[in-house]
């Protein structure tokens, strides 16, 4: 083992994986661990989206997101059809109910176009109804290179491949303390402790504390939580909704609203709104951490967002209360649907990076300090992209 270059990767959500995959693959002269706080791999984030394969539409041509989406779909669609995971390139219809949302849809499929996408197209009434008979728009456009996978299966298979070519998956191991010299790193797991010779840290909710942790600097930024809650189709309502169907976002927030999904699973749903989570894992409304939220609610940065966008936060806290206003969201696209037609659905958690000024932080951040990495920002197209920023990561590790 003399001369091989030692890695850890501090979290096992697909981009930490992904990380590590790619580590094994293009670095031939190393060892890379990956240390997982939970029991299994993806509990968080990574295995509690919607299984969404973004192709790079909504973001600013040049940014990371648009480039690395871009080149992450394919690499993505790649490796679900070398390892047979089923996927889908269903395509997506982004819906425009009003004027003011149809320009800003022309103005969309232009940034498409400046990201690199093929066969945007604008719908027809006739061509909408053939796609997505129950949905009611002003304007559409087709995407036609979105589509659905299952996340969970594509982790599965990451691990498996790490720990077929030698690489180690330590679970229930929550790095506590990491001590820093010139040539080494020292993690301490269990009252064990390891040298390696980079850190990188992909620990998404939690990858701010862990930079001040890991390296004793103050954060750049703040995660703060936003808990996403979904509703699911029963059954014999399924057939309302195809494939995928988008509002137009509203371009001064990273959500894409409520919209309409099929699953993999042939499952359909419908979500999410962005509500403060009181806990940075909290899936529940009742989930609540006091040293979590106190963290939260005293960063200058929260304080001034609410500040600045009251009438967003109100409207996302009262969707989440109230069933009426979530479906009154929904029906702006499918007028038909009633609050009857739906189960309660699942939820995750978004870790979105804020600045001190109250800015959501729209693009991927990711910092390197000496001999350690972190990934700072990464929420949606986050798994998508997974591969693509794993390239990205470790272009420069010698």
């Amino acid at each position: 083992m003399t001369g091989k270059k030692k890695i850890a990767v501090i979290g096992g959500g697909i981009i930490g994986l992904a990380t590590a995959l790619k580590i094994q693959q293009k670095i031939k002269n190393s060892i890379v661990s990956v240390f997982e706080k939970e029991s299994e791999i993806g509990k968080h984030q990574s295995g509690r989206n919607s299984g969404v394969l973004h192709c790079g539409l909504y973001y600013e041509p040049g940014s990371l997101k648009a480039k690395l989406a871009v080149s992450g779909i394919k690499q993505m669609t790649d490796f679900c059809k070398k390892y047979q995971i089923p996927h889908d390139i269903c395509g997506k219809v982004v819906v425009a109910t009003n004027s003011n949302e149809s320009k800003l849809l022309e103005k969309l499929g232009e940034r498409g176009h400046k990201n690199g996408l093929k066969g945007l197209k604008f719908l027809s009434k006739d061509e909408l109804k053939k796609r997505e008979p129950f949905v009611h728009s002003l304007k559409s456009l087709l995407v036609p290179d979105e589509g659905i996978v299952d996340y969970k299966m594509v982790m599965c298979k990451m691990e498996e491949l790490i720990l077929n070519r030698g690489g180690n998956i330590i679970t229930n191991s929550e790095i506590k303390v990491v001590n820093n010299s010139n040539d080494s790193i020292v993690l301490k797991n269990h009252n064990v402790e390891s040298s390696f010779d980079l850190l990188i840290n992909c620990t998404g909710l939690y990858s701010d504390k862990n930079y001040k942790e890991f390296t004793g600097h103050k954060r750049p930024l703040q995660i703060v939580p936003f808990r996403g809650e979904y509703l699911m189709f029963k059954n014999q309502y399924n057939e309302i909704v195809n494939n995928l169907i988008y509002p137009v976002p509203d371009p001064e927030y990273p959500f894409l609203g409520v919209h309409f999904t099929r699953l993999i699973s042939g499952e359909r749903e419908v979500g999410p709104n962005a509500v403060f989570a009181f806990k940075r894992e909290g899936y529940l409304n009742t989930d609540i951490s006091i040293s979590e939220t106190i963290d939260s609610l005293t960063y200058i940065g929260l304080l001034k967002f609410i500040s600045k966008n009251f009438k967003f936060s109100l409207d996302q806290l009262s969707s989440s209360i109230f069933l009426s206003i979530f479906i009154k969201k929904a029906q702006k696209m499918i007028p038909e649907i009633k609050s009857d037609m739906f189960i309660k659905g699942t939820a995750g958690v978004r870790a979105q990076a804020m600045d001190k000024s109250g800015n959501l932080i729209m693009d991927f951040r990711i910092l390197r300090e000496k001999n350690q990495i972190h990934v700072l920002n990464a929420p949606s197209p986050g798994a998508t992209a997974s591969l693509a920023i794993a390239d990205y990561i470790i272009k420069d590790i010698n």
